[in-house]
């Protein structure tokens, strides 16, 4: 209840930001789409649009998302021992009454375990647990081990009586409701802001799982596995429409051992960690298809996924392989977005008064966590030569101009050349693999605003956050780019908990 009361106040303290959107003729003219960041929701981060004529019932709507959020995350979640499936969990061989929900997520999750043939399965955490104590000891599990956690996968783990809406528990294995629960919660969400008057169109986003509802079409941008900042170039680009995006990859999570990576996704059936494909993306009309098609492609192999994608209508993908090889379906081309050819770049050769466009730098930084759901703070990433002269700005988070202010340094600096967009604060939604929570990396190339190289030598670094109602921080660092690499560890504050800085030369 408390959490509840507390979701309430986004009625009070919504913040937003107009932006230009595609949307169908019929759309009401005056009708704008309102903008608003979370992080540490269900463990990632949150992108709510509403697209609405009126500010107030579009804080309705953000407020009806987020009460959906907690709700059924209190319902489904393994994460929270008092929800309704960790009580569940605690029976044992006995016919227990449970929510409509929980009755559909349990019984979605024995659709899909027999449709994928065994590649998706709520007990798959029996293995993921092997693997994480491995990585602990940096020890490669035993065949033995995989052989005994797979036998536990295989057993009958519960049984659904649909008449009397009971489920009983009958197994003692690790059970996890993820994979698709995600995109579940996100249509929920987004049904909840969608009846809401005056509210036309929603996007919801968490952790890169997208439904896009009502009158709207929705640029997406679908992130590179192989990239490794938010601001680098997305693999594709995509409208969508009435439609659910998810994508789900091994680049954002899994283990080390060895210095070898292993995915977080588990194939139940052999206890391997999934290696070929490294990324899937599916658009679907319902979000639990393309969340549950999007895991299971990991798993089983690009023939497999075609057949799988084939009973589930208007299902488009794109797959990844380790090789890098892009596998799409036949209707993949008729989502993207015509890209404008780009002119062939010519090489010239470095002279001594320029970067070396062999190099960039990586600046990661990751948003304090506060508890419960907490609105993203105003962020400024901005880099001044040794004069102080404002450079470039890599990345600006914000909602409204007039908010700008409270970005004060960033702000004195560079309100006068400022163009009025966010360089990088997307328009577009972005799909990607599952993000840890906060955790952000940008990337600077070397270029100042406008696209040409700056010389080398001593510039500062500062990453500028104010958070409503909150406080505000920044953090500056001087570096000499001359071609040597180099890696600063910065300390953090109240807003940004850590940051470092990656001097290097290009993958």
């Amino acid at each position: 209840m408390k959490l509840l009361a507390r979701l309430t106040l986004c009625l009070f303290l919504f913040s937003t930001v107009a932006v230009q959107a595609s949307v169908s003729p019929k759309a009401t003219k005056a009708a704008r789409l309102f903008v608003s960041h979370f992080e540490n929701v269900l463990g990632t981060s949150l992108e709510i649009k509403i697209r609405s004529n009126s500010e107030k019932q579009a804080a309705v709507a953000e407020a009806a998302v987020m009460i959906e959020i907690a709700r059924i995350s209190k319902i489904i979640s393994a994460y929270d021992a008092n929800s309704e499936f960790s009580k569940w969990m605690k029976t044992s061989n006995e016919a227990k009454p449970v929510s409509p929900e929980l009755f559909e997520v349990l019984n979605l999750f024995d659709l899909w375990r027999t449709r994928s043939n065994g590649a998706l399965d709520a007990s798959a955490q029996v293995v993921s647990k092997l693997w994480k104590d491995a990585a602990a000891k940096q020890i490669i599990p035993t065949q033995n081990e995989l052989n005994a956690a797979i036998k536990e996968v295989q057993q009958v783990h519960w049984k659904l009586d649909a008449a009397a809406q009971t489920a009983t528990h009958l197994s003692n294995a690790p059970l996890m409701l993820n994979s698709f629960a995600k995109s579940y919660i996100i249509k929920r969400a987004a049904d909840a802001a969608m009846a809401v008057d005056n509210v036309n169109a929603v996007v919801v986003n968490i952790g890169g799982d997208i439904v896009v509802a009502g009158n709207l079409s929705e640029p997406v941008q679908v992130s590179d596995p192989k990239a490794d900042a938010e601001n680098d170039a997305p693999l594709d680009k995509l409208m969508i429409s009435n439609k659910a995006v998810a994508t789900s990859g091994n680049y954002r999570r899994g283990q080390l051992i060895n210095g070898k990576w292993y995915s977080h996704i588990i194939d139940p059936r052999t206890g391997e960690p999934a290696g070929e494909v490294i990324s899937a993306t599916v658009v679907s009309p319902n979000a639990t298809d393309a969340g549950a098609l999007a895991t299971a492609m990991n798993v089983l192999s690009p023939e497999e996924s075609a057949k799988l994608a084939a009973t589930v209508p208007g299902t488009e993908y794109m797959l990844i392989t380790k090789e890098g090889k892009r596998i799409e379906s036949n209707g993949w081309k008729t989502l993207e977005i015509p890209v404008a050819k780009k002119e062939k770049l010519v090489k010239t050769s470095i002279t001594a008064d320029q970067w070396n466009p062999d190099y960039e730098l990586l600046i990661n930084f990751e948003i304090s966590q506060l508890e419960g759901f907490a609105r993203r703070p105003y962020v400024a990433v901005w880099v001044v030569d040794n004069d102080k002269n404002p450079v470039r700005t890599v990345s600006l988070w914000f909602h409204k101009d007039r908010w700008l202010r409270d970005l004060r340094s960033w702000y004195i600096s560079n309100s006068a050349t400022f163009g009025g967009q966010p360089n990088n604060t997307n328009v577009s939604s972005i799909s990607s693999a599952t993000r840890s929570a906060g955790k952000y990396t940008v990337k600077w190339d070397g270029k100042d605003d406008k696209g040409n190289y700056v010389k080398p030598g001593k510039y500062t670094i500062h990453i500028e956050a104010a958070r409503e109602h909150g406080t505000y921080q920044i953090i500056s660092q001087e570096m000499n780019f001359t071609g040597t690499p180099k890696q600063i560890t910065l300390t953090g504050n109240v807003e940004i908990a850590s940051a470092s800085l990656d001097y290097r030369k290009k993958n």
